[in-house]
């Protein structure tokens, strides 16, 4: 028999040769690896970076220009007659003064001359309808002021705001004029004769813009052929004939006529402007939107040719609005001062005095609500079934429903606030009330995890030593464990608000988009709320309708990104290390 316990030795140790070869390339081989991950790793979030900063700097591009306003600043004398003495002390009396004909009246004195009535509709035209409320509240003030000039700001409309700002034209303007120019008139119809080829620029700029209409023509009629085929034969013919029209001009040397659909080009001389109607390299032809003050030649570099290079009929504002704006500029009339109302007003069908208020109100409104209800519930089922519950297959089936929850679709909640709250209770349709309690239901499994997660981190030993000194079980939760696990409970909370503060599509299925100009006071009458507003103005075709979109979207990642920061501060200054 073979003895099994016989002293053979010691078993021979095998030691790796890292010195060889083959073992250094698989280390240089593992080296590269390691490099190439951590590079991955550096792109990815290098393309995240750009990303994220991509998509805010658009927004603040886009959404800046909401937060500052224009206004002309004129001396308003409302006459004694438009209100009886002793109807000055109302208030109901004097804000039912009719002030358009008395604005208008301020328009046309400080730009004297003004003949016409469509010259006279367009001067305005420049002011919103609400122009003349700080001129109502400071009469309401001091009514004593009626009958004396008040010098006030009159709000203008969004088409004179946005010119202003720049976003409605690129515009060339050119003062190195070298020529002499001489007007034939003051006003009506102008002949402008020029010297050393001053309107070469301009004639050039209007040659190119019917190349580029040919081309937009050639374009269009080979898609419409492509996808119509014979059956728009006629309409493609015509559009090639009228391409062929534009080329025709586009290369011809004679005057070119200047009409809506080509670029502006006017010319500012002897304090007045002209509108070109007609333009050769040497001379022009024009329309006198400002009348001129003589007709003395203009020397080299007194006067000056502006091109607005989007054509009128492509922009809200006309050539005759954009001539007293600049007029406006010119006497130091324009005022530039910050969009308080964006802050203060509530919505409205016209952009210059449409606000965030009423949907900040009915933000807030709603969220206390949703924190309310989802902090109380979320925190009470999470210290039951974290510290109270029995584990068993009911619990288990409750915690898999409450970890479903959290992935459901935000709609689905909207669905059941629809069909429970307002149909079946009866709650107000569109109200703070029903949108809190939809997303109450909607934060509630991700507050109960936070909390139980919270809860979970509390070492035992302090459940353990509470009990020891004779605490019950419940006064061990409730005055031991539920403090020192408030922190991260706070913090999950303010996650969730943060992400019911940005849903909008279960606020949509119970009525929050309807249009709401009034402030909501209470809990239950109509409002909307930030993420809905938002939405409501994005589908509005005004240009400044889609700047305030953006303004408001920068509110909304603002308080985003407090509420973020608010849960890192809480976590860093009362975070416990076990």
């Amino acid at each position: 028999m073979t003895d099994l316990t016989a002293d053979t030795g010691p078993m021979p140790i095998s030691r790796p040769d890292h010195g060889s070869e083959a073992a250094q390339l698989r280390l240089r081989a593992r080296h590269r690896a390691e490099r190439r991950f951590r590079s991955y790793g550096m792109i990815a979030l290098a393309i995240t970076c750009l990303f994220v900063v991509a998509v805010i700097g658009d927004v603040l591009r886009r959404g800046l220009p909401s937060f500052w306003t224009h206004s002309l600043v004129l001396d308003v004398t409302v006459p004694t007659d438009a209100i009886s003495d002793a109807d000055r002390a109302n208030p109901q009396a004097v804000r039912g003064i009719d002030f358009f004909p008395i604005t208008r009246d301020a328009l046309k004195a400080a730009i004297p001359g003004i003949e016409g009535r469509n010259a006279q509709r367009a001067l305005a035209r420049l002011i919103s309808t609400g122009a003349a409320e700080e001129l109502v509240a400071t009469l309401v003030a001091k009514p004593d002021l009626i009958g004396k000039p008040v010098k006030t700001r009159l709000l203008l409309s969004d088409e004179a705001d946005m010119y202003l700002k720049g976003l409605e034209t690129p515009i060339r303007s050119r003062v190195d004029t070298k020529g002499v120019a001489t007007p034939s008139a003051i006003s009506g119809e102008v002949v402008l004769t020029g010297g050393a080829d001053d309107f070469v620029a301009e004639y050039k700029t209007a040659k190119d813009a019917l190349k580029a209409k040919a081309r937009e023509l050639r374009a269009e009629a080979d898609r419409v052929e492509r996808r119509a085929g014979g059956s728009a034969a006629e309409q493609v013919k015509q559009m090639r004939d009228d391409a062929a029209v534009f080329e025709g001009r586009a290369a011809s040397t004679a005057a070119e006529a200047l009409d809506t659909a080509l670029p502006s080009i006017l010319v500012a001389i002897n304090g007045g402007v002209v509108k070109l109607t007609e333009i050769t390299p040497s001379s022009a032809k024009g329309e006198t939107l400002l009348p001129l003050a003589g007709i003395e030649p203009a020397k080299p570099g007194a006067w000056k040719v502006v091109t607005y290079l989007t054509p009128e009929a492509n922009r809200k504002i006309t050539d005759q609005e954009v001539a007293f704006l600049e007029r406006f500029r010119e006497i130091g009339a324009v005022d530039s001062h910050f969009n308080t109302r964006f802050f203060t007003a509530g919505d409205s069908r016209e952009p210059e005095l449409a606000g965030i208020r009423g949907s900040l109100m009915g933000t807030v409104l709603t969220l206390a609500i949703t924190l309310v209800l989802a902090l109380f519930f979320g925190v009470m089922a999470a210290v039951y079934l974290e510290e109270f519950a029995p584990r068993n297959w009911f619990t288990e089936l409750i915690e898999i429903n409450i970890n479903n929850l959290a992935a459901v679709p935000s709609i689905v909640f909207g669905l059941l606030g629809l069909a429970v709250f307002l149909n079946f209770i009866g709650l107000p349709r569109s109200a703070p009330l029903v949108g809190g309690l939809v997303l109450a239901l909607l934060v509630l499994p991700t507050i109960i995890v936070a909390s139980r997660a919270a809860l979970k981190a509390v070492p035992p030993s302090i459940r353990e030593a509470a009990l020891g000194i004779g605490a019950s079980k419940q006064q061990a939760v409730f005055h031991h464990v539920l403090p020192l696990a408030m922190p991260g409970i706070m913090t999950g909370t303010i996650i969730g608000m943060a992400h019911a503060l940005g849903e909008t599509a279960p606020l949509l299925m119970i009525g929050m988009i309807a249009f709401i100009v009034d402030v909501p006071g209470s809990f239950t009458e109509a409002a909307t709320v930030l993420p809905v507003q938002i939405y409501l103005w994005s589908d509005l075709p005004e240009v400044a309708f889609q700047a305030k979109t953006a303004g408001a979207i920068i509110v909304l990642l603002g308080v985003l990104f407090a509420m973020n920061g608010l849960a890192i501060f809480l976590r860093k200054k009362f975070e416990r290390r076990w």
